[in-house]
């Protein structure tokens, strides 16, 4: 395999050797960032997006609060939901680590001995990533950026090839779109409820964020037909 790395004939490998070669090539400081971040720090940005999301969602308030908030938290619920999908797939295919494989990679994290395909930190920030996305398209954009940068991470640190992050991204983005509409209809009704409470609603809205529309009592006068009424008198 590593002869057809060097040829050429499996793209897999040789952009694994590309990339992981960028690691060699590197000071050891910048491979021991490398190292958290692909490991913890990216998984930790994605998590500070999502709340990020929330306090700006609540700090907003508006009608659409509980939806959105349901939306957000679709964004973890989908990317445990897609590493669960995984488990079996990685115990079907069986794929070993590139490393078992092939030598000569500088592999930076150790005590890998599960199988490759797919990357369960691929598969967890894309589906974050894409339900993020699918709450706020701003907040959606930085999200999956920060999945196509794990990915990166993911074979940079040679523990995983170049299709396994593919595999990982295909099966996030799966998992948080289709299975999206039946989540909102479970959670945001939920939500709904949450914003009613008296004790909870500060999850949905902060305290002085924009109010619903007033409800109108049957038979009640509004404010404008009040001043218009007595103008006419």
């Amino acid at each position: 395999m590593a002869v057809l790395a060097e040829s050429g004939s499996n793209p897999d490998v040789g952009l694994l050797y590309d990339i992981n070669g960028m690691a060699k090539a590197a000071p050891h400081w910048i491979d021991r960032i490398m190292e958290f971040v692909g490991e913890y720090g990216l998984l930790l940005a994605m998590g500070l997006l999502v709340l990020w999301c929330w306090a700006t969602v609540r700090r907003r308030g508006g009608q659409d609060a509980a939806a959105s908030v349901a939306a957000l938290v679709w964004a973890p619920l989908a990317a445990a939901l897609a590493v669960l999908v995984n488990v079996p797939i990685r115990g079907f295919v069986k794929r070993p680590r590139p490393f078992v494989d092939h030598q000569g990679l500088d592999v930076l994290v150790s005590g890998k001995s599960d199988f490759s395909f797919v990357s369960d930190h691929a598969t967890l920030t894309m589906a974050m990533g894409v339900a993020l996305f699918v709450a706020n398209r701003r907040f959606g954009i930085a999200g999956i950026a920060v999945a196509l940068l794990e990915g990166f991470c993911r074979v940079y640190m040679g523990v995983h090839y170049p299709t396994d992050v593919v595999g990982g991204f295909a099966l996030g983005t799966a998992v948080a779109l289709l299975l999206s509409p039946l989540a909102m209809a479970l959670l945001t009704p939920l939500f709904k409820a949450v914003e009613r409470s008296p004790r909870a609603g500060w999850i949905v809205r902060a305290p002085g964020s924009g109010t619903r529309r007033d409800t109108l009592v049957p038979g009640a006068r509004t404010p404008l037909e009040s001043e218009e009424r007595d103008l006419a008198a």
